[in-house]
């Protein structure tokens, strides 16, 4: 599993605007993407520009690579986004999940 993050500032009165966006948009996006697992966007707003990162996790590279092409470094972001972010992360990071802990739905 590998989880790739990405982060970016939003003015605080913006970030429930782009949890919207992120909610209506991306996550269906990456739904239709054979390999894509989950995403979470965490979001600090006791500060102003408030801060956004967001982790999704992919079963591969090159699952990654249906989503953000060849450069599965570069970030993806929407022009409609990009309009509402302060500043974002034009890279991203990948990390190999090691450990994972999570709750059995039993």
């Amino acid at each position: 599993m590998i989880a790739r993050v990405w982060t970016a500032k939003v003015r605080k009165e913006s970030a429930s605007r782009y949890a919207r966006h992120f909610t209506d948009h991306v996550v269906p996006a990456l739904k239709g993407i054979d390999g894509y697992k989950q995403a979470t966007l965490l979001q600090r707003v006791d500060a102003d520009p408030a801060e956004l990162v967001v982790i999704s996790w992919w079963t591969s590279t090159d699952a990654i690579r249906e989503f953000a092409g060849s450069d599965i470094d570069r970030a993806v972001v929407a022009d409609e986004a990009q309009r509402m972010l302060l500043s974002f992360d034009e890279t991203v990071r990948h990390y190999s999940v090691v450990v994972e802990d999570s709750e059995s739905s039993t």
